[in-house]
């Protein structure tokens, strides 16, 4: 297996009080009257995804979709359970999180490509490629604080689409840009599970997981409500709407 999400959980510490300043916060927590409870995000959540499979992850706002994706990306920890990746996680969860609104387009592609734990050289080779997607031009050499939502955006899913990983972890971006643009992006997707890549893909188009995925995972308020094929699965979602 790819990945294998085994008995997943993840907890919370929410504040009980209804605190209304910084220091009523602060004045509580010195004097050890700050209660909390705890708020269950994920709750025994257990998957597997086999090498080249597109693995679709469905449910409503708030159902835990983006947490579980943290978790298996890595950047948030789970309380109990594991997730064990063969390979190299490219996460495509907030396009541009990693950037630097002071430096250019170009220097962000070295910034956002370290990050995600590529080498110079590495990105040296693919820069013409980045650029040409992203189809900023001359902005790329535009500190990106000038650049709109859209140009970001595109900046954002050029670099990560570039590169071949083993495992892709994709939130509702092929949204990204103009039309033509989210056509280029949906290729480009295609073509990477073409390739080989695993993909976990997250989108509110249950057309779009029902094209691109063959397995889903429904859950709802953090639980596993349904797993199997694509097409049972959102059948069964659609249905419950």
């Amino acid at each position: 297996m790819m990945l294998d999400v085994k008995n997943v959980s993840i907890a919370f510490r929410l504040s009980a009080d209804r605190v209304t300043s910084l220091k009523e916060y602060a004045l509580r927590a010195v004097t050890g009257k700050l209660r909390y409870k705890e708020f269950l995000a994920l709750k025994d959540i257990s998957f597997s995804v086999k090498k080249g499979e597109t693995f679709g992850i469905i449910g409503k706002n708030g159902a835990g979709k983006s947490t579980l994706l943290k978790v298996v990306s890595g950047i948030l920890k789970p309380t109990t359970g594991s997730v064990c990746a063969n390979g190299s996680i490219v996460p495509m969860l907030e396009l541009g999180a990693g950037f630097d609104m002071d430096l250019t387009g170009r220097e962000n592609i070295y910034l956002n490509g370290a990050i995600l734990g590529y080498e110079e050289a590495f990105l040296n080779s693919k820069y013409d490629e980045i650029v040409d997607f992203s189809e900023l031009g001359q902005f790329i050499d535009e500190p990106i604080r000038n650049y709109s939502s859209g140009m970001m955006a595109r900046l954002a899913f050029s670099i990560a689409a570039v590169v071949q990983p083993d495992i892709l972890i994709v939130d509702e971006i092929l949204g990204v840009g103009d039309s033509d643009f989210q056509k280029k992006s949906k290729d480009r997707m295609l073509e990477l599970m073409g390739g080989g890549t695993t993909v976990l893909f997250v989108s509110h188009s249950i057309e779009q997981i029902q094209e691109m995925c063959s397995r889903v995972l429904w859950i709802d308020h953090g639980k596993v409500v349904m797993l199997g094929g694509a097409e049972k699965v959102c059948t069964a979602y659609l249905s419950n709407q």
